[in-house]
């Protein structure tokens, strides 16, 4: 059985994995030295604060966030992150800029919002959700009533 670490001790190889890639249940995933490994966790799961796994026989491999195209945001920061949060939109707070992933309607938007908008290519670590979980999986809150 593969195990999640929370760190490592000696990483042999690295598994790249975008955004969309870190949420997973079962998939196939290749290391750079060439490696594949299946992964089969009981359910779905958010490798993005793992920091590798343990395979069966020992071997440690680090997992890591593979760079993916973005746009980063600089502006009326909290006017402009109401807007994307108002669209559900995943968003990495990074001092004086925002960054999400690329998209075209949104670029068009926020330029109209007056932003300053470039494209970059890097890891995406985006804030987890608001209520103790990572992702937010549809958009259950916990609101009662």
């Amino acid at each position: 059985m593969i195990a999640l670490l929370d760190h490592l001790h000696h990483a042999t190889d690295v598994i790249r994995l975008d955004y969309d890639a870190r949420l997973v249940r079962r998939k196939r995933l290749m290391t750079e030295g060439g490696r594949a490994v299946m992964l089969d966790l009981p359910e779905l799961t958010d490798l993005s604060r793992i920091a590798g796994l343990r395979l069966e026989d020992g071997t440690e491999i680090a997992l890591e966030a593979a760079a993916e195209p973005v746009l980063v945001i600089r502006g009326d920061l909290p006017r402009l992150a109401w807007h994307i949060g108002n669209r559900h939109t995943p968003c990495q707070i990074d001092g004086d800029t925002l960054v999400i992933r690329a998209d075209h309607v949104l670029r068009g938007m926020l330029e109209g919002l007056k932003a300053e908008v470039t494209e970059d290519v890097r890891p995406f670590h985006p804030e987890g959700g608001a209520y103790g979980h990572g992702r937010t999986m549809g958009h259950d809150h916990g609101h009662d009533g």
